[in-house]
């Protein structure tokens, strides 16, 4: 364990935000977000199985809680902030937030987010992949191929005492090297005790700047890519999906993280 005390007062000396003391976990509650994070990934192997041109996206939330309540877990999403759902089914030109529906079918060409959070005896896994649905365009394909090397790139490179702006400004970098643009409005959370915790983590920034990253600390990075520019709307029929501005393709991965000594841990993804 750090000696919260002692960084506490070193970073404060030099001006440097801290993490408020609740953001860096204890060993038992470490043990039980890490639980729940493998149970999590279980939930996002049931639906890599399955998931193929013909199905609904109400196939997909049915896999998920049917699969969820098999490992004796909870979904997260169904019922909060009245989310109606299980899960999140994001498709082709939505940024996050989809809710599954019967009358949504998958088909050949689509990219889908399938964003996943599993309750586990009281802990939270959290963690979104990309699927490819039949014959993709090359386009599509390195769309999602990049986002998720975006992501892994700041996994790679960020170390216990870097900076949370750090995170953006890898993966923000990143993706204009490549032409794409990286939703702001949206970013990553801490997770792990409740759903949704402090820090916000935006997916773009200034390099050096922002609150120091202590161990224990676990939190998501999610980066959202769009394929055009950034800009985005939020679905006024539901007041939960968003969408890009211009119709064009987005995409995004989530990795559940646990900042280590070494360096970040993933646990699910």
């Amino acid at each position: 364990m750090i000696n919260y005390d002692e960084l506490k007062k070193k970073y404060e000396r030099l001006g440097i935000e801290v993490p408020k003391r609740e953001m860096i976990k204890t060993p038992e509650q470490i043990e039980g977000i890490r639980e729940a994070g493998r149970i999590n990934s279980l939930v996002l192997d049931e639906v890599a199985k399955y998931i193929k041109p013909g199905i609904s996206t109400q196939d997909i939330d049915d896999i998920v809680a049917r699969k969820t309540k098999e490992l004796g877990a909870i979904c997260a999403p169904l019922n909060y902030e009245g989310f109606p759902k299980s899960v999140c089914t994001s498709v082709n030109d939505a940024v996050c937030h989809g809710i599954p529906n019967e009358k949504q079918i998958l088909r050949d060409g689509d990219i889908i987010n399938v964003d996943c959070t599993t309750i586990y005896n009281g802990y939270y896994g959290d963690a979104s992949r990309m699927f490819l649905i039949g014959n993709v365009s090359k386009e599509a394909q390195d769309l999602v191929r990049v986002t998720k090397e975006a992501l892994e790139l700041a996994v790679k490179e960020i170390k216990p005492y870097s900076r949370l702006r750090d995170i953006g400004f890898i993966i923000e970098g990143y993706c204009k090297r490549h032409g794409y643009s990286v939703v702001h409005e949206v970013g990553g959370h801490g997770c792990g005790v409740d759903f949704h915790e402090d820090p916000f983590i935006y997916h773009y920034g200034k390099k050096n700047t922002g609150m120091v990253l202590f161990p224990g600390m676990t939190f998501t990075i999610e980066p959202m890519v769009n394929m055009g520019k950034r800009g985005i709307f939020l679905d006024s029929s539901n007041d939960w999906t968003i969408y890009t501005d211009d119709g064009s393709l987005s995409a995004q991965w989530e990795y559940h993280l646990l900042m280590t000594e070494d360096g970040l841990e993933i646990l699910s993804k």
